[in-house]
């Protein structure tokens, strides 16, 4: 395929509406710089330059969507907090549609802060609840839904948090085999059998390994991801692996990319880049490795900065135009 096959496919990430379903959080970051070490313990004191904060967890998922030009509505539970707030103003300022939040007045909004100095990630601190959510609760979040419908895909983006117990997976899978819309998830290992049938499942190589055992070699991996495949009848298989990039499962094809980033600096937030950028590739018509060709080449673009950003469809096609990605 050559690349301006691709930046075809990108130009039509706009025409695409996507639902992300997940744990929605808010990333803080302090920026500092180091002098000295603390005389209280071993340890360096940050003078503290600046404060961010930024959509985190499933809410990054929808802004890296929104960043390369599709439509997006998201859905989750926030607290009836600040953070909680300034997240959904965060989301709504990116023009993603933020209605289908539930604020919880005995659920805190998950909060992430990173402490970085001299551009080097120091310490992060999280406060958060992940207690498994209530079934009237879940209710409630699906029964949302039910007036918003008309979405090419929906994006299950699970952090462990305790939204997605097996009864709202089935209830949100239910959901979508109704209406023919297709689902792209990010698992954890508690629920890793629980999405049978879904169009992509997108693990890591560590949360892999945790759940389908470990791999002495490439040819056991590779056997280990057919077999899988198998077994939860899973259109795709995708399995990011850091800085190696990512393995593709889909029909007989079985493959493995490099990652494009020049220089690896952080791959926070990479994961979420990946599924992402290759939704949008799949809903506009890209084949499966074409998706996941160019969902790690967005990948690598992301890994060459510090902390948590999303892909640009600006950034992306620049690279395009830099690189195209291999045939």
């Amino acid at each position: 395929m050559q690349s301006n096959s691709y930046l075809t496919a990108i130009e039509n990430f706009s025409r695409s509406s996507v639902l992300v379903i997940g744990d929605l959080m808010l990333d803080a970051y302090v920026w500092g710089d180091t002098v000295r070490i603390s005389p209280e313990a071993p340890v360096p004191v940050v003078e503290v330059q600046s404060q961010e904060h930024m959509p985190g967890g499933a809410a990054n998922v929808a802004r890296n969507l929104r960043e390369l030009g599709a439509k997006v509505w998201v859905a989750g539970l926030i607290g009836l907090d600040s953070e909680g707030t300034l997240l959904k103003e965060k989301l709504a300022s990116s023009g993603i549609h933020t209605d289908l939040i539930l604020s919880l007045p005995s659920r805190p909004t998950s909060v992430k802060t990173r402490i970085i100095a001299r551009n080097q990630h120091v310490v992060r601190y999280d406060r958060e609840e992940t207690e498994a959510i209530p079934e009237d609760t879940a209710d409630r979040l699906v029964a949302s839904l039910a007036d918003n419908s008309t979405w090419d895909g929906i994006i299950i983006e699970d952090y462990n948090k305790g939204l997605f117990t097996s009864y709202v997976i089935t209830r949100i899978l239910d959901f979508a085999h109704e209406r023919s819309i297709p689902v792209y998830v990010d698992p954890k290992w508690e629920e890793f059998r629980s999405y049978k049938g879904v169009r992509l499942f997108k693990p890591n190589w560590g949360e892999f390994h945790a759940v389908v055992g470990p791999s002495r070699s490439d040819e056991e991996f590779l056997t280990r991801g057919r077999s899988f495949r198998a077994e939860q009848e899973l259109d795709i298989l995708m399995v990011t692996r850091g800085k190696e990039g990512v393995t593709l499962f889909a029909d007989d094809l079985v493959f493995t990319i490099p990652t494009h980033a020049r220089q690896v600096h952080d791959v926070s937030g990479a994961g979420d880049t990946v599924i992402a950028t290759f939704t949008l590739g799949d809903l506009n018509r890209l084949t499966p490795e074409e998706s996941a060709r160019l969902a790690n080449l967005a990948a690598g673009i992301v890994c060459e900065e510090v902390g948590v950003v999303p892909i640009t469809k600006s950034g992306l096609i620049q690279r395009l135009h830099e690189i195209q990605p291999e045939d």
